[in-house]
């Protein structure tokens, strides 16, 4: 519904270096950024963003794109919503078209969902700011926790009136319609009767990453209540507890910024630091961390500084957390309170400015913090303290730097007073442990046709093959197409009519290459060059797909080759012409050795002298074509 001028507009002010900054920590490089991937756990940079060509590449997943499909892939945003985050980004108007009266109707699910639980977000904010007991129980509650309007409003808190229909009927009234109410978890249905799952009060909205409401979680203010304290939305689907932290979207800037995220357990103790100036805060919601959560903090820094309950039971509960996170290759830092105390509460006692110092000087490494605690915990005992060694050593196996273990095991001997070889010795044998169980997983049966004569897997690494130079004969087409090339008999041309020219008794197979090729012979028979941008713009999204593949190189040379080192490595844009006539006639050369390979088999199954000669024939000619070839190439062949 949104006009194509605005459209247009957005795509031209949208930048992807600025909108994908916003969800991941790049680095430079060369010309480019790369960052780790935000769609898979790895621990080498495979995701890259090229901000001249406006569009990122992730090798470990093959997904790319421009700002409006990152946003797609990274959030699950419909085209529209995407478009709508974008314009609220460069503060453009959106205008829409006249909205079809069957439009509502239409609406996909997901973006119902969206707008539903929108409007349960406004109708609580209403709630605390409009209504006598909002104002009274939910307000008078916030501020008593020190919470000022300011930040209330940031994170969108709001309240539940005592009403068991409160929002259903508020939801009838403004036409939303029941089933998604119930699919969001707003309103629970029993057998015949139906209510509020929140009800009496104050509301934490759980934001996903883009700022937009997936869920909520609700105090109880009643001493007597027999539930719990806090109560959650279920899982829907949009919103996964294991996959989102609390306060993320409000703190990912600061997060990247100062390169580190604070890690708290509840809703009030995000509000609270963000209220005492610690606005890189967020929370994992009273669960236990997991991989997804990790995955998220890794998107922004790898450093992570975890603030524990003056609580010696909750600090050991949450040490598997921790030791994910070591293993995810995190640089994983811990604050202790005093007995009794909480960041929340903490903050509130020394004030914002006296807090920070707090931090900042009773931070410490996590490794001597977990040995701290365990060697209280183990005192005299041998057994005790042996146990607490070993639980220690468990945490150095786990962390994936080599370096980084062996500082941490020099220090563990300084401070356990144990052997520095036994400490290693121990270590080997977690990591000899880990890589064995890992190498030693169940290998999957392989189906009977997975061992079928050698003549088939020729046939299909063959075809690959091919489809490999095909790729690399469009690639330098798409990427080059445009460019003019010099030392043709008539002058200057570009490279695509060259292309065409060196390439026309050739077939691709690859049915999106060969469309490609076919938008270049169309637009040249109007006297136009494609150029990548049509390509990277094209409304097919296979076509879209392949021009981002095709466009995006993992690796290139640093420039330090030629600055630092005086050290010149020609590119192949300044050799087009050599590159382009290469790449083609290795394409040639592979066909030519598959029709040898089918040749040969003809000559195989011939039964009669004459259709054997006439093979024999053909195989004379395609020999000598492939020895030529491989004689221009530099190649040797044996067949």
């Amino acid at each position: 519904m949104i006009k194509n001028q605005t459209i247009e507009e957005i795509k031209s002010r949208m930048d992807i270096y600025e909108v994908v900054s916003d969800f991941v920590a790049l680095k430079k490089s060369g010309s480019s950024y790369k960052a780790l991937s935000p769609f898979t756990n790895e621990k080498t940079p495979s995701f890259m963003v090229s901000p001249a060509k406006g569009i990122f590449k992730c090798f470990s997943t093959g997904k790319g794109g421009d700002s409006i499909s990152f946003l797609m892939e990274v959030d699950g945003l419909s085209y529209i919503e995407a478009l709508k985050y974008l314009a609220q980004k460069y503060a453009i108007t959106i205008e829409e078209d006249e909205a079809d009266p069957n439009y509502l109707a239409e609406q996909s699910i997901r973006e119902s969902l969206f707008i539903t639980l929108n409007f349960a977000k406004d109708h609580f904010i209403e709630n605390l700011w409009e209504t006598d007991e909002g104002k009274s129980i939910g307000l008078s509650y916030f501020k008593e926790r020190g919470f000022s309007e300011e930040t209330i409003k940031r994170f969108d808190l709001g309240y539940a009136l005592d009403q068991w229909q409160g929002l259903i009927d508020a939801a009838k009234t403004a036409g939303h319609k029941d089933e998604f109410l119930e699919q969001t978890g707003l309103k629970i249905v029993k057998e015949d009767k139906s209510y509020d799952r929140f009800r009496g009060r104050v509301v934490f909205p759980i934001h996903n990453i883009t700022g937009k409401v997936i869920a909520f979680g609700a105090r109880t203010l009643k001493s007597n209540e027999k539930g719990p304290k806090y109560i959650n939305s279920p899982e829907t689907e949009l919103y996964t507890k294991s996959k989102i932290l609390y306060g993320i979207f409000q703190a990912k800037n600061e997060i990247r910024n100062q390169e580190n995220c604070y890690l708290v357990e509840g809703y009030t103790d995000v509000v609270s630091l963000s209220q005492a100036g610690i606005t890189n805060v967020v929370a994992s919601s009273g669960t236990s961390l997991t991989e997804d959560q990790i995955k998220l903090i890794q998107r922004y820094t790898k450093n992570v500084t975890v603030l524990f309950d003056g609580d010696k039971a909750g600090i050991k509960a949450s040490m598997r957390g921790i030791d994910m996170m070591l293993t995810g290759g995190l640089n994983v830092k811990a604050v202790p309170f005093p007995e009794g105390e909480d960041p929340d509460s903490y903050s509130k006692q020394l004030g914002g400015e006296a807090f920070k110092k707090y931090l900042d000087n009773n931070a410490q490494d996590f490794i001597a913090f977990k040995t701290g605690i365990f060697l209280k915990d183990g005192g005299d005992d041998p057994i005790k303290k042996a146990e607490s060694i070993r639980e220690i050593v468990q945490s150095i196996s786990l962390i994936p730097d080599p370096i980084q273990r062996t500082v941490y095991i020099q220090e563990c001997s300084r401070l356990l007073h144990v052997d520095e070889e036994t400490l290693i010795s121990e270590t080997n044998k977690l990591l000899l442990k880990n890589s064995k169980e890992k190498w030693e997983a169940p290998i999957p049966e392989l189906p009977p046709e997975a061992f079928s004569p050698d003549q088939t897997e020729t046939k299909i690494s063959r075809d690959e093959i091919i489809k490999v130079q095909e790729r690399e004969s469009i690639r330098m087409l798409i990427n080059y197409g445009s460019e003019l090339i010099d030392g043709m008999e008539d002058g200057e041309m570009h490279l695509a009519d060259y292309f065409m020219a060196e390439s026309e008794d050739i077939t691709f197979e690859t049915p999106i290459y060969n469309k490609i090729l076919e938008i270049f012979k169309e637009n040249l028979a109007k006297g136009q060059i494609s150029t990548i941008q049509q390509f990277l713009d094209h409304e097919d999204q296979a076509i879209k797909q392949a021009a981002v593949d095709l466009s995006t190189e993992r690796y290139e040379i640093s420039t330090n080759w030629s600055e630092k080192f005086q050290i010149n490595v020609a590119h192949e844009s300044q050799t087009l012409k050599n590159s382009t006539y290469t790449n083609i006639l290795r394409l040639k050369f592979r066909i030519i050795q598959k029709m040898i390979a089918e040749n040969m088999e003809n000559i195989k199954s011939a039964s009669e002298e004459e259709q054997i000669n006439k093979f024999l024939s053909i195989q004379g000619d395609l020999k000598s074509m492939e020895m030529t070839i491989a004689k221009t190439l530099g190649n040797v062949t044996v067949k």
